[in-house]
């Protein structure tokens, strides 16, 4: 018998100061079997970094052709493609090449060095895409986070990231560029 994925839902007041972005956001995630937990809350956190009305996930691990998170304009133009963890650079490319921005956020600790010292000599080329690294410790703390069900209040300020959950604990991230696209879409 498979392994059916788990619903959690949550629910994100997102203040992005750096953007001019506060909107609430309710979220309904499938967690894939394999899917981990840290990789889940990634994902969330991804999406509050570049929330938008448009931004939506992907159809999941099973599918090659989705990111994990993209907004399309109504014309169906790609502007922003997110991926987690350390995709292949094929993969990267290919998004470099349907999405006007590209973004990693990578958070897998010394694998994420490791993935950029063998990919990022060819990665700097790719002039659309962005890097960031999330350490492994935060990561892991936002892991701890994991639930069914959740409230938080997000505040990114000059690239920290405050989360407040409903029980008033707090968690800062510190998401670090580790390659700029020349204009990340807002």
């Amino acid at each position: 018998m498979a392994l059916k994925a788990t619903i959690v839902k949550a629910e994100l007041q997102i203040s992005d100061l750096d953007r001019g972005y506060y909107a609430s956001h309710g979220l309904t995630l499938a967690q894939h079997p394999s899917e981990t937990e840290t990789r889940l809350m990634v994902r969330v956190l991804a999406f509050a970094l570049f929330a938008h009305e448009r931004l939506e996930f992907g159809r999941g691990l099973s599918t090659d052709e989705d990111p994990d998170l993209w907004r399309r304009e109504y014309d169906g133009e790609i502007a922003l493609w997110v991926e987690l963890g350390q995709p292949e650079e094929s993969r990267l490319r290919k998004a470099a090449g349907r999405a006007r921005e590209v973004v990693v956020l990578n958070y897998g600790g010394r694998a994420a060095d490791l993935w950029w010292d063998k990919l990022g000599a060819g990665l700097s080329r790719l002039r659309n895409l962005t890097v960031l690294d999330l350490p492994a410790e935060q990561a892991d703390a936002l892991a701890a986070w994991h639930a069914r069900g959740f409230r938080w209040n997000v505040l990114i300020q000059d690239g920290e990231v405050q989360i407040i959950d409903e029980s008033g604990n707090t968690l800062a991230l510190h998401p670090r560029a580790r390659q700029q696209s020349a204009s990340l879409v807002a």
